[in-house]
């Protein structure tokens, strides 16, 4: 059977992250995607112009609608917006125990709120609990535990905190990091494995952890352990980064081909 893959995510009218990025990388990786949008962003490469949430009734609604007919190997939640929209999602989620991938998105690039603080609650309350994997960024994690992970005691406290909010799988992403080598660091079975690359200097780095995370998600749908799912994604977004077909004024999007 073709893997299938169920994205719960904000679209980017500029089609660099979000869904749009969800879809593209889903296509590279030969698993077949459905989407349950939470909110219509207006959005160029400069920035997030504004969010504009779906009803709470309609996300639920279209996540049902994937599960109950073609259903889903691996679900991906990326923005979910506010609170409501975060606690229906969890309420379907509590229903079944398809594995999940939660790439914690509060902030975009340019620094607009995706997801109010009721929605964070959700996510610490209710949504690590059931996640397979958790994938917060430095400012993300620094949001949801205080501490931002930018160092190899700083990771291992976080990874506590984590584990007190309900999960035992985190990728600690790097790429908000300072030096010439950025380290995602995947914390797994109590154990941490480090995942380096040298900085490319670019601004064409638009929709990376949307990326990342669809990516994993579809080596788990496959069938992939999550180290390696971990392993070629972050392999595949390098590759994206370096491909990056420069257009747009600001950060722009990735070669997701």
């Amino acid at each position: 059977m073709t893997p299938r893959l169920l994205v719960i995510a904000g679209s980017d009218s500029s089609g660099g992250a979000g869904i749009q990025a969800d879809l593209k990388t889903a296509q590279a990786f030969g698993v077949y995607c459905q989407t349950a949008i939470t909110a219509v962003t207006v959005q160029d490469t400069n920035g997030v112009k504004s969010v504009n949430p779906v009803d709470a009734a309609i996300v639920r609604a279209q996540v049902e609608a994937a599960l109950g007919d073609i259903g889903a190997d691996v679900i991906k939640i990326g923005m979910l917006g506010n609170g409501d929209i975060a606690a229906a999602v969890a309420d379907v989620l509590e229903t079944n125990d398809i594995p999940l991938v939660l790439d914690t998105v509060i902030l975009s690039s340019s620094g607009a709120a995706l997801l109010d603080d009721a929605g964070i609650s959700v996510l610490k309350k209710r949504l690590m609990r059931r996640a397979t994997l958790v994938t917060p960024n430095i400012p993300e994690c620094e949001k949801l535990t205080g501490l931002a992970p930018v160092s190899e005691h700083r990771i291992r406290n976080a990874a506590m905190v984590f584990k007190m909010l309900g999960t035992d799988n985190v990728l600690f992403k790097g790429g908000h990091g300072d030096g010439a080598v950025l380290r995602d660091t995947l914390w797994t079975g109590g154990e941490f494995i480090a995942f380096e690359a040298p900085r490319q200097e670019t601004r064409h780095t638009h929709g990376t952890g949307c990326t990342q995370a669809t990516a994993i998600a579809c080596g788990l749908a496959q069938g992939r352990s999550l180290a390696d799912s971990v392993s070629r994604a972050h392999s595949y977004v390098q590759g994206a980064i370096k491909t990056a077909p420069g257009l747009g004024q600001g950060n722009g999007p990735l070669g997701h081909g």
